[in-house]
């Protein structure tokens, strides 16, 4: 339909047109919701044919592929966009000018629903924890729904009229356009840059993770790191979890006279690592806010330390793929920013420390205007071997450098995953070689070489498998 055409239909159907912008998995979840409710709908999309066009309603009449309709976003009564399109887009950003509502699938979601929200977010292991929050509830018995960033759109939930409990994974896109989420339990689990390309600074991107916390009833942080805290409201109810042993009612660590680790709540010694099939400090750390976020949910305590025994991980999140001569091989591909593969590197770092072992490292790919020096000590404590591969990989390289990369860390420039499988097999088969470890956490997104962190991952994991036929 074109654009006039698309005004002249408007004037016949009065105010109150709901326009989505963009038509990606959420955005169809909305169309379709929004069309059920019996708005009036209209949707625009920068592709000429999106992907689940073909999926809308027949109800759904007007329809503006091939670029964001700027003229039909000014007849709106409300726009919802789609995580994956800036606020700043030219055709958006007027709107808001004129002073149209911009929200997104998630401000529909929660105003609709009756049952108590779990939000998470964070610059890392968001989608390990509710995966794990999820888990915890459908195995303690709970009609749970798991989505938003994750999996299933938000608003999907709503078709489980039995549901009662939702636990949602938000990003900081999602966030951005939340008002007064009110849920019954919000954290933000960490904070490192990452989409500062997207929010322009620390600033921006700390403001909207932070929205988590409009009209929550309780929260959980993160006691290492100060930008997890709510910067208000600082009489909620809270439970921390950190590193260190815990205060009576907190989670924590607790280290024995024989080294052994174990997840404690207070001075209760509830689980020791060595139970739990994920690894690395890391994973403590977000085991310990599964629970945390689960006793303030109700879960019972018994339950979810069984959920978390039988836990085996996310795909592509320090993924275990095989051994190989003697070396072990981990699929982080998901480590898109700096954040994920600081806490890749340390977490598995300290499981081969003590053997005398190093990593090698795989880095590289579009750095998103991340600042890579800060990668540094990390490598120079726990990595013997770097490659780089990707658009930014010399970039990359200067950043280290500059930072003060240590000599004792032998940097390769790959360009490609092959390549650098063909140097894995140069650098390892040395008798100096400290390597006893692989680990692919790229601290980029992949989208210079594939088409998601998901097809790096099996690309790494089908040359692994091929190391052990050679």
């Amino acid at each position: 339909m074109t654009a006039n055409l698309a005004t002249e239909t408007l004037l016949h159907r009065g105010n109150g047109l709901q326009v989505v912008v963009g038509l990606g998995q959420s955005g169809l979840s909305v169309a379709r919701y929004l069309a059920k409710q019996g708005y009036q709908v209209a949707v625009t999309d920068a592709q000429v044919m999106p992907t689940f066009a073909d999926q809308l309603p027949a109800e759904i009449e007007i329809r503006q592929f091939g670029g964001i309709d700027a003229e039909l976003l000014q007849q709106a009564a409300r726009i919802i966009i789609s995580p994956g399109i800036s606020l700043n887009t030219d055709a958006v950003a007027a709107a808001r000018q004129a002073n149209i509502p911009v929200v997104s699938d998630i401000q529909l979601f929660c105003e609709a629903c009756t049952v108590p929200i779990v939000a998470i977010t964070g610059s890392n292991a968001k989608s390990t924890v509710t995966t794990l929050v999820g888990q915890m509830a459908v195995d303690a018995g709970v009609n749970v729904g798991v989505g938003g960033n994750i999996g299933v759109p938000a608003l999907t939930l709503l078709e489980n009229t039995d549901m009662e409990l939702a636990v949602l994974e938000l990003s900081s896109f999602q966030l951005e356009t939340v008002t007064n989420l009110n849920a019954k339990i919000a954290t933000v689990l960490n904070m490192s840059p990452d989409h500062l390309d997207r929010h322009g600074d620390m600033l921006g991107y700390h403001q909207a993770k932070h929205r988590i916390f409009q009209g929550a009833k309780s929260v959980v942080i993160n006691r290492e790191d100060a930008l997890t805290r709510p910067l208000v409201a600082d009489n909620l109810p809270r439970v921390s979890t950190g590193i260190h042993a815990p205060d009576k009612g907190q989670y924590g660590l607790i280290i024995d006279t024989e080294g052994q680790t174990y997840i404690a709540r207070g001075t209760e010694r509830l689980l020791s690592a060595d139970k739990l099939l994920i690894k690395g400090r890391h994973n403590l750390l977000n085991a310990q806010a599964a629970l945390a976020l689960g006793e303030l949910a109700g879960l019972p305590l018994d339950s979810m330390l069984e959920t978390l025994q039988q836990f085996t991980g996310l795909d592509h999140r320090c993924q275990y793929v095989a051994n190989v001569d003697g070396i072990d091989y981990f699929n982080d591909s998901k480590g898109t920013n700096i954040g994920s593969t600081m806490a890749a590197i340390e977490g598995l770092g300290a499981v081969y420390a003590p053997k005398d072992g190093k990593l090698l490292l795989i880095l590289g790919g579009q750095g998103k205007a991340q600042v890579f020096g800060e990668l540094t000590p990390f490598i120079n404590r726990y990595v013997s071997q770097l490659l780089l591969i990707g658009e930014d990989a010399q970039q990359i390289e200067q950043h280290l450098r500059a930072a003060k990369l240590s000599g004792d860390v032998a940097l390769h420039q790959c360009q490609t995953l092959e390549a650098a499988f063909d140097t894995i097999q140069q650098v390892t088969v040395s008798s100096l070689s400290q390597v006893q470890a692989v680990l692919l956490s790229p601290a980029c997104a992949s989208f210079d070489q594939y088409s998601g962190y998901a097809a790096r991952g099996e690309h790494f994991s089908q040359l692994v498998n091929q190391l052990g036929t050679i």
